[in-house]
């Protein structure tokens, strides 16, 4: 049986990731070691969600590794030689502000653990397509230099611009302040590139926008639409921090994002390189997202505005979504951000429960 390798197979875009590649007839291996759980405390952690597919799901093994432990990664490979059909890297230390507090372990985990994945892919899988998580950070803060023009609920460009539709690969990721963990993932970023212009494997590197779905155990720290509707549902409250909470983002559904995986892992490319994420399609600002929370749940955010932005913090941000649908044009969106935060209550709603 076809084996596929998933890291960080716990998390948002890992759970979905081997869902989906069990349900295509994989033998999944997940590398998960629930990191998330000292990064953003035990309320975030991914045990749970790993619990759940190893009873559910007889194809899915979960092996207690960290990537940045390379002799371990090896093993793993080693051990899979001529049956690994596909690696996806979803494993990561997410949040630029926890990598503020501990640089050298974002670095590890976001960089050096990528190198040890892709280079156990070129020794034992190197026809393998290897699927990497990246994120729009690499871009660092060049997007706050837009023309943007404030608007009642919202930042916005101007629709002359050539951004307008969505910003695309063109951008440079230079001579701007990017955060740690902004650092941190385009170190990856370009060995995944490296390793498929330079050693020809099939890479890709998903920049993804907003990555959100009802298994998001998210966080004050990241994971904002989930974490935004959890504290809509249990009255705990909830900061946005700048820019008058009119900052905009587009939001991907995982099961959206995971159906643009398959379609790379089908006609792979060497060292292809897309934005991701909601697109024109599915962004809200963060007045927008409130504004549908406390009418989706039916209760009123308790927030407050600081008037203190996050380092490097986005003021706006949509994904250009042609260039994959170009290449894959028989991937389509389904999901918009009302669609995805009404199954985000749904799922949830009855374990976050109103706090007395």
């Amino acid at each position: 049986m076809a084996v596929a390798i998933v890291t960080g197979s716990g998390g948002l875009v890992g759970s979905q990731t081997v869902e989906h590649f069990v349900e295509a007839g994989f033998r999944v291996i997940g590398l998960e070691n629930d990191m998330r759980s000292t990064f953003f405390g035990p309320g975030a952690s991914t045990r749970p969600v790993t619990e759940r597919l190893v009873e559910r799901l007889d194809e899915f093994t979960s092996l207690e590794v960290d990537i940045r432990d390379s002799d371990g990664v090896d093993r793993v490979f080693a051990d899979n030689r001529g049956r690994v059909e596909v690696v996806v890297h979803a494993a990561a230390q997410p949040s630029h502000d926890w990598a503020a507090g501990d640089p050298q372990t974002d670095f590890t985990i976001n960089a050096n653990g990528t190198l040890n994945l892709l280079e156990a892919t070129r020794r034992y899988a190197d026809t393998a397509p290897f699927i990497f998580l990246s994120t729009n950070k690499v871009y660092g803060d060049l997007p706050n230099d837009l023309p943007l023009e404030e608007r009642e609920t919202r930042l916005e460009l101007p629709e002359g611009h050539r951004w307008h539709g969505g910003i695309d690969t063109s951008m440079s990721i230079d001579a701007s302040l990017h955060s740690l963990f902004g650092v941190s993932k385009a170190a990856g970023d370009l060995l995944v590139q490296e390793y498929g212009r330079y050693f020809g494997l099939p890479t890709v590197c998903f920049r993804g926008g907003c990555l959100t779905g009802p298994n998001h155990a998210g966080a004050m720290l990241h994971g904002f639409l989930s974490y935004l509707m959890r504290c809509t549902i249990s009255g705990e409250p909830y900061t946005v921090f700048g820019y008058g909470a009119k900052q905009v983002r587009d939001n991907i559904h995982s099961s959206d994002l995971v159906r643009a995986f398959d379609e790379f892992r089908r006609a792979p490319r060497s060292g292809a390189v897309y934005n991701m994420g909601g697109g024109r399609h599915s962004n809200c600002s963060m007045l927008e997202a409130i504004e549908l929370c406390e009418r989706i749940a039916g209760r009123q955010l308790t927030w407050e505005l600081s008037d203190q932005a996050r380092k490097g913090d986005h003021r706006w941000w949509i994904s250009d979504l042609e260039a994959f649908k170009r290449d894959y044009p028989a991937w389509t969106i389904e999901y918009d951000v009302e669609a995805i935060l009404r199954e985000i209550h749904e799922q949830n709603v009855e374990h976050w429960q109103p706090v007395t």
